[in-house]
């Protein structure tokens, strides 16, 4: 006679079932309890963007003179002057242009950027040498800006719906109490795979931005500095960007800064960048 497999549950594997339906709800609780964290701080930290975004809503326009010192490794420093304007975008993103004044070799260049909340931003380039406007591809959006350690991205308007949230923590930074906040790019060709900010909880502005690159390693540090109040506005009056792997630096100290202007806005016009 051939023998038979029976399936007939072991007495050891009964005794055993209460202790593993133990072991798994705990693991089922635990995730759950993981996944409503995760969602609690993600909404949290959307909250505080939205709220940032609602402070600084309103200015209208701004023009400022803006001066660019950059540091190379040895630190030997090239300056740049530029005039910037931005006008606010109430159903979209902001429109901003940049033209350079100095030294002679740059004076002249424009650059055009309008910010756009759910779409690529659209970036102009004007080029006095050769006469030209060329219009900035959406991929190179994480391009040096002039010669500098900021990225097309960094200047452009850091919409809300540019980034997806997360509340980190709320410690002190340099004597203040910030949101530490992480938020990664929705746009798949940023050039950062996430950043971590530390927004001033009363300024409702960023202190500090790391920004970590695409394999996710700390690329640059962003310190917002001397913060002064316009009207009912926080401002900050310099930008200093610090390569980590390069050991490069940017500064961009801004002068004169307006808020409220009537602007042109012809000015604003791609096909005026020549004019």
């Amino acid at each position: 006679m051939k023998n038979r497999l029976t399936h007939e549950p072991s007495a050891v594997g009964l005794a055993a079932s209460p202790a593993l339906l133990g072991l798994l709800f705990a693991a089922s609780v635990t995730a759950a309890a993981g996944v409503a964290h995760a969602d609690d701080a993600a909404a949290k930290g959307l909250a505080i963007a939205q709220k940032a975004d609602q402070a600084n809503a309103g200015f209208i326009s701004e023009k400022s003179t803006v001066a660019l010192d950059l540091i190379n490794a040895h630190g030997d420093v090239t300056k740049r002057k530029m005039m910037t304007e931005v006008l606010e975008g109430t159903d979209d993103g902001d429109k901003s242009r940049s033209v350079f004044e100095w030294p002679a070799d740059v004076k002249g260049t424009k650059l055009l950027t309008f910010t756009h909340k759910k779409s690529d931003d659209d970036r102009w380039l004007y080029l006095p040498a050769v006469k030209r406007t060329k219009r900035i591809a959406s991929s190179a959006k994480s391009g040096s800006f002039m010669g500098s350690e900021f990225a097309y991205e960094d200047l452009s308007g850091q919409e809300v719906e540019k980034f997806s949230y997360k509340l980190l923590e709320e410690p002190q930074h340099n004597g203040r109490a910030v949101y530490k906040l992480e938020r990664v790019p929705v746009d798949k060709e940023s050039g950062y795979a996430r950043q971590i900010v530390l927004m001033d909880k009363e300024y409702l502005q960023p202190l500090r931005i790391d920004y970590f690159d695409r394999k996710n390693e700390l690329l640059k540090v962003a310190d917002f500095e001397g913060y002064k109040k316009i009207g009912k506005f926080w401002r900050w009056t310099a930008i200093r960007m610090d390569n980590k792997q390069t050991k490069k630096k940017s500064v961009l100290t801004w002068e004169n800064r307006q808020l409220g202007l009537k602007l042109p806005g012809e000015s604003f016009d791609s096909a005026r960048l020549e004019d």
